[in-house]
């Protein structure tokens, strides 16, 4: 799950991670009264989307008095920013986080990252702040230092005093520096963040280090444990038919092509992604109904790929392991007695009971198109696309 800057803020300050002083506004009063409480000369007026490079499409200002916070306000405010992050349909602002200015005298990165292939937590710093750390890395990697962590260890004085010195850090700003690592890892480990990004963390004129933008993903699987993170959850963010499959326990991800997928298996829904561009088409989405394939299940998982306008053919990949095949192909059938699906239907059934599957398609009504293997699916879903 994301969450927005100001949210990712609030938590920082509950673990005493140093940000600028400032409050979210959801209109122009309510920015301009956040600006006049800072008592300050210089306000930042940020949007508030779950996507970064936000400053290069227009959606972050300096305002030197209160009467430009209310002209920013009113501008960013309701206005689509189109980022790299964001794709071409881009996102409305619908809240903005109104900051006091602060004196930057340098700017650096500052980031923890699950590490998937260590199995360790990587702790990342570097002294381009304010870039892309994608383009960093792709560049200049040299300029990315990393400690990973050892899980039953955790973060060490060594590994802060490293990293800061690695930031060019001196004197009394190396153990101000430490001390922020470890709030900073505090407050990732506390709330089974699965991502940490300040870019970027600054040091003020005066010598202070602090968070001046933050970035937090948590994980899905321990949100139970945290009600309070979970009701940052800002719905309007998130594509409108991920948010529908959530609510039926279905695992989905809206993408850019036009062969609708449904399969049962994360690796399979992969791979089954994967055989379909390797034949020329493009999947719609990921779309794993798991090891529950009755006909509601199915009938749901057909709802949420037909909302897609752009899916022009369905492949449905089944593996019999947990479940049956002869099953899953009742469960279809049943589905589409509930739900119009009215693009050509590929199905592939393998594992446990598949040959009592397919002849349980072959005998129904449905124009079904029967594969019988997964490179056949394949090409039988892309040409029925071009046909």
């Amino acid at each position: 799950m994301n969450i927005h800057e100001y949210q990712a803020k609030e938590i920082f300050r509950k673990y005493a991670v140093p940000v600028p002083r400032g409050g979210v506004a959801f209109s122009a009063a309510e920015a301009l009264d956040v600006a006049k409480s800072l008592d300050s000369n210089v306000f930042v007026v940020k949007a508030q989307i779950h996507a970064g490079g936000r400053g290069k499409a227009g959606g972050v200002k300096i305002a030197k008095n209160l009467d430009e916070v209310s002209v920013y306000a009113n501008e960013i405010l309701g206005k689509t920013l189109i980022t790299h992050q964001t794709g071409p349909a881009g996102k409305k602002v619908g809240r903005l986080l109104i900051e006091e200015g602060i004196d930057i005298a340098r700017e650096l990165y500052m980031g923890i990252v699950l590490d998937r292939q260590s199995g360790k937590f990587v702790f990342m710093v570097s002294i381009e702040g304010g870039m892309e750390i994608e383009k960093v890395a792709s560049e200049t990697p040299e300029k990315i230092i990393k400690e990973w962590i050892e899980p039953g260890i955790g973060f060490q004085a060594f590994q802060a005093r490293k990293l800061a010195y690695g930031l060019g850090l001196e004197g009394a700003q190396v153990r101000q520096g430490s001390k922020f690592m470890f709030a900073l890892w505090n407050a990732f480990k506390a709330s089974d963040a699965s991502l940490v990004e300040i870019n970027p963390l600054v040091v003020t004129a005066g010598g202070d280090v602090m968070a001046l933008d933050a970035k937090m993903n948590f994980d899905d699987n321990a949100l139970y444990r945290h009600q309070d993170i979970l009701e940052y959850r800002d719905l309007s963010e998130e594509e409108p038919s991920e948010v529908e499959a959530s609510k039926f326990n279905l695992n989905y991800i809206k993408l850019d092509g036009n062969v609708g997928c449904m399969v049962n298996g994360a690796g399979l829904a992969m791979g089954t992604m994967d055989i379909i561009k390797l034949y020329g088409g493009e999947p719609a989405n990921f779309l794993d109904v798991g090891g529950v394939a009755n006909p509601d299940t199915v009938a749901n998982g057909f709802r949420i790929i037909m909302s897609d306008e752009n899916v022009k053919a369905v492949l449905i990949n089944i593996f019999g392991g947990i479940v049956r095949c002869d099953r899953v192909a009742m469960g279809i059938i049943l589905a589409l007695e509930m739900v119009k699906v009215d693009v050509p239907l590929v199905v592939r059934l393998a594992g446990t009971n598949a040959e009592e599957g397919a002849k349980i398609l072959a005998d129904s009504d449905i124009d079904f198109i029967v594969a019988h293997s997964l490179a056949d699916a394949a090409e039988k879903v892309t040409a029925a696309i071009k046909e």
